[in-house]
């Protein structure tokens, strides 16, 4: 899935970014609140990690901009204000959680899961469709049971689609969340979902002609 991070300070961004990449997330970062504010109107994203103290315009007025125009895209805000009042305005101007600094980049990861979990209408971090079980904690795909070895690729794909199971789920949107900023064509997609359906089965993955890919939620 594909995260923005927006911080400006290049440390930070450093460590939380290496950390999502390594959880399976693909990550588009901002440096400032206006290029923050036209990326997450214009681009599509699961959710955003948002610092408040940012230059230009700073993290509490990119997120009231973006619920006044309807975006609904889960909100994590971190920030060096601790104090409960400023936590409570930024809850209330929409965001889906606070994490002060400084934080464990474990609980980052945690925290980020709950807001999509939650986005998604699910209140564990097992998904389920059929007989195959996505672990988000230790980034797990099983089958009956069994593990199956994937590569980051095809993790960020099963996963994906497992979120949005029962979902039919266009090529171009997978490329987004599967690749990132790397651009690929729907072509990579079909080479992709061959792969994966060689290792879980080719059923699990179904094909709607013209339209995109699907997890049943009742996978067989």
């Amino acid at each position: 899935m594909r995260i923005l991070l927006v911080e400006d300070d290049d440390r930070i961004a450093s460590d939380v970014s290496k950390a999502l990449k390594e959880a399976g997330y693909v990550v588009e970062r901002a440096r400032n609140g206006e290029d923050a504010s036209f990326l997450g109107e214009t681009d599509n994203f699961a959710a955003v990690v948002l610092d408040l103290g940012l230059p230009k315009l700073d993290g509490l007025t990119v997120l009231k901009h973006w619920r006044e125009r309807g975006l609904h895209t889960p909100v994590l805000i971190l920030t060096a204000r601790g104090a409960w009042s400023e936590r409570v305005e930024g809850i209330d101007a929409g965001a889906d959680d606070y994490l002060p600094k400084p934080f464990q980049i474990e609980e980052l990861l945690a925290r980020l899961r709950s807001i999509l979990r939650r986005a998604a209408g699910r209140g564990s971090p097992v998904v389920k469709a059929g007989r195959v079980v996505l672990d988000e904690r230790d980034m797990t795909i099983r089958i009956d049971d069994a593990p199956v070895e994937l590569s980051a690729l095809e993790y960020r794909l099963v996963a994906y689609l497992m979120h949005r199971r029962g979902q039919v789920v266009p090529p171009s949107d997978l490329v987004e969340h599967v690749y990132g900023s790397d651009h690929q064509s729907s072509n990579a997609i079909q080479v992709l979902v061959a792969r994966v359906r060689k290792k879980i089965g080719g059923d699990v993955i179904e094909t709607r002609r013209g339209f995109g890919y699907v997890v049943p939620n009742e996978a067989r």
